[in-house]
């Protein structure tokens, strides 16, 4: 189904503010069409001349549907849609009945209002139902009528809807909330009785109609707001820990002036409790892991108490193996504990270039010396990355910088560099680790390798990743370094892709 704006461009002759003013009144026409309990349909003039065409449809949830199947896309005559016609052409409301053909010849009313921008008629508000366009059977759906009309002349006089758009779908109100209508002092004309529940919850009992915004125990600023602005206006209402309401304000205009406002009231004490759950989810997952780290350095200093009474040199270089290893891991940890959202409601994730960038550090600090200078340097960034995929990744990458320092240039022998690349693929991301050292043996096989690091290495990425390794020769011009070319592919959910920022 084509969207509003491509059928706006390819089959109107509007112009780009106006396709805008048509998308915004979409975006809040689902209150209009509950308050008169009919369809909405926004039809503007086809290119050619004689006809117009269904840019956008709204069903009513307070009666039954016109139109069950989609008429997005239609085009009709003049002569099929003569109320709308006449509405276009005299640019007033008109009302009349139409024969809706194979619906069984269903007759229905028609009340069309012409849509103004910039004080020019650019489409038309069909109002299509079963029923008269003036019925009504109660009180409140006398009143919902009635602010229907009010909206009605706003956007037939261009005023309706507002030139800001909100952006928090949640305070647009409904009919389903409550709804207090007020008069141009700001006194309370009509309050539905959803509005008289709310009302109930936030601790006010007493008769509301007749009553001054701020006489019911509100602070009237944001209706003052609405007024002075004419403009939507919204504010939360908090009374006690559990009741949270929010109250939206839409003044209506008549000639230029609010003659008077419409305020949705929306029960959101649910939604701010979650909101108090994930906070406090939060704030434990920050605290646990924050632990974690804590106790994994108290590891590392205990492995180097005992590092420093050991007489074997292999001992101890297994340990400085060990406390490298927890201090990846630590590194982690530490980074989801200030702040596992990362600020966007992301979860327990890591931007993985703030963990990469402190392993080198650890690694270049402990390997690498006046008499062996190593220089390390990483390129690219992956984004954020689920910790789950951090953990076992950051520990791989401490074991192919050690092992690099170890094998590709020798304890104590050569100087070198290594360099670490980050990238993200179609299907995950990618992590290379070169160096300039002594490269790997023309025998050379990784599946038989039984060494630790490699073993390691493998258990990480093949296993518990599923993610790929492969390891060659460099492409080094000096004869006796080639160097070494290792290659990690990590495939990744596409629900928890990383975010890449290229640095």
């Amino acid at each position: 189904m084509a969207s509003l704006s491509e059928l706006a461009r390819d089959r109107t002759p509007l112009e780009g503010h106006e396709i805008l003013h048509l998308q915004r009144l979409a975006r809040v026409w689902g209150l209009l069409a509950d308050l008169s309990g009919a369809d909405l349909l926004l039809l503007a003039p086809t290119s050619s001349p004689g006809g117009f065409v269904v840019v956008a449809h709204v069903r009513p949830t307070t009666a039954t549907t016109v139109y069950p199947s989609d008429p997005i896309g239609r085009t009709y005559e003049r002569s099929q849609r003569p109320v709308v016609a006449a509405a276009f052409e005299g640019g007033r409301s008109a009302i009349g009945h139409l024969v809706l053909p194979g619906a069984g010849e269903a007759k229905i009313a028609v009340e069309a209002l012409p849509v103004r921008c910039d004080g020019r008629v650019v489409a038309v508000l069909s109002r299509d139902t079963y029923h008269r366009v003036d019925a009504a059977s109660n009180e409140m759906e006398g009143a919902y009528l009635r602010l229907f009309d009010r909206f009605a002349a706003m956007i037939s006089a261009g005023d309706y809807p507002f030139p800001r758009d909100e952006d928090d779908q949640y305070k647009a109100p409904r009919v389903g909330d409550g709804l207090v209508v007020l008069d141009d002092e700001r006194r309370v004309e009509y309050a539905s009785p959803n509005a008289i529940s709310a009302f109930h919850r936030l601790g006010i009992h007493r008769h509301v109609v007749g009553r001054r915004f701020e006489e019911l125990g509100f602070d009237e600023q944001v209706v003052r707001a609405a007024y002075s602005s004419r403009l939507p206006v919204s504010a939360e209402v908090e009374r006690g820990s559990e009741t949270t309401v929010i109250m939206r304000c839409i003044p209506l205009l008549a000639e230029g002036r609010a003659t008077g406002a419409m305020i949705g009231f929306r029960d959101i004490s649910e939604l701010r409790r979650r909101d108090r759950l994930l906070l406090s989810k939060d704030a434990t997952i920050r605290e646990i892991h924050h632990r974690v780290k804590n106790n994994l350095q108290t590891i590392s200093s205990l492995l180097r108490i005992q590092g420093r009474r050991l007489e074997s040199p292999e001992a101890k270089d297994a340990l400085e193996q060990s406390v490298r290893r927890i201090g990846s891991m630590a590194l982690v940890h530490e980074t989801l504990a200030q702040d596992p959202t990362d600020g966007d409601g992301r979860g327990d994730e890591v931007p993985f270039l703030d963990v990469v960038r402190p392993i080198v550090r650890l690694v270049e600090e402990g390997l690498s010396s006046p008499e062996q200078p190593i220089q390390f340097c990483v390129q690219g960034d992956v984004g954020v990355i689920p910790g789950e995929v951090a953990m076992p990744l950051s520990i791989t990458i401490t074991e192919l910088l050690q092992n690099a320092v170890d094998h590709a240039f020798g304890r104590g022998r050569r100087s070198g560099t290594v360099q670490i690349d980050l990238a993200t693929t179609t299907t995950g991301l990618e992590v290379v680790v070169t160096d300039d050292g002594l490269g790997l043996p023309v025998d050379f096989d990784i599946d038989g390798e039984v060494g630790l690091g490699l073993t390691i290495v493998r258990t990480f990425i093949v296993n518990e990743l599923d993610g790929t390794i492969t390891m060659r020769r460099g492409d080094g011009t000096v004869p006796d370094r080639p160097g070494t070319v290792v290659k990690l592919e990590v495939p990744l959910a596409a629900s928890s892709r990383a975010k890449v920022t290229r640095i």
